[in-house]
């Protein structure tokens, strides 16, 4: 294998102090902002935290001369829309059931790029990390790619029947306050597991290569 296609994964601990500020922030901060302002100010109180908060992340990344990350602005064009949506129908089922809806269409992509040979984690991984066009068309990195994106499509459907079975059977706490660390537990075993199938894969296809 050229030298090119030698590259080196970051260790878990490593990745994992990387993205513990981004959960923090996008995951378990916007639970408890959300459900301190259902609990003490009612519904409406409840939408305007959350909004609050998105917005709050920009201004203090322009305060500070930070860029802000597309991300967050998509985030926060999505808790606009799912706020007004939420409000408009007096209902906090809304705000929780559109991005879980997306989530299912997430699941639904990652299952239908298997047959056609074009495994959405592989392009997922080479946003995340370039990788070179010869090592991602190989047959045995095509073939951990298919197995991927069928690992992902699974997790994803997971999270939406947890999702939708918590909001239509239990009250709006319950599906904050389960959801939130079953879904992230589920999200790391699956980021475990693809890491570790991952550096196998390079290892395999590095020591097939004269």
């Amino acid at each position: 294998m050229e030298a090119s296609h030698r590259f080196e994964i970051p260790r878990l601990p490593h990745l994992a102090l990387h993205a513990l500020p981004r959960v923090l922030e996008g995951m378990i901060a916007p639970v408890v902002v959300f459900y301190a302002g259902l609990v003490l100010l009612g519904l409406g109180g409840a939408l305007i935290t959350a909004v609050a908060w998105v917005y709050g992340g920009i201004l203090v990344r322009l305060v500070r001369r930070r860029p802000v990350p597309g991300t967050l602005l998509l985030a926060a064009l999505g808790v606009t829309a799912r706020a007004a949506m939420a409000a408009l129908t007096g209902s906090a089922v809304v705000y929780f059931l559109q991005p879980t809806l997306g989530t299912l269409l997430v699941a639904m992509a990652f299952l239908t790029s298997v047959p056609l040979r074009r495994p959405l984690a592989a392009k997922v991984a080479n946003d995340l990390v370039p990788l070179p066009a010869a090592f991602l068309a190989h047959q045995r990195v095509h073939r951990f790619f298919l197995r991927v994106s069928l690992l992902w499509s699974l997790v994803f459907t997971l999270n939406t029947a947890l999702s939708v079975w918590l909001l239509f059977r239990h009250s709006i706490a319950a599906y904050l306050w389960i959801r939130t660390p079953a879904v992230a537990l589920l999200g790391a075993t699956a980021v475990v597991i693809s890491l570790w199938g991952f550096k196998r894969c390079v290892r395999g296809v590095t020591a097939a290569t004269p």
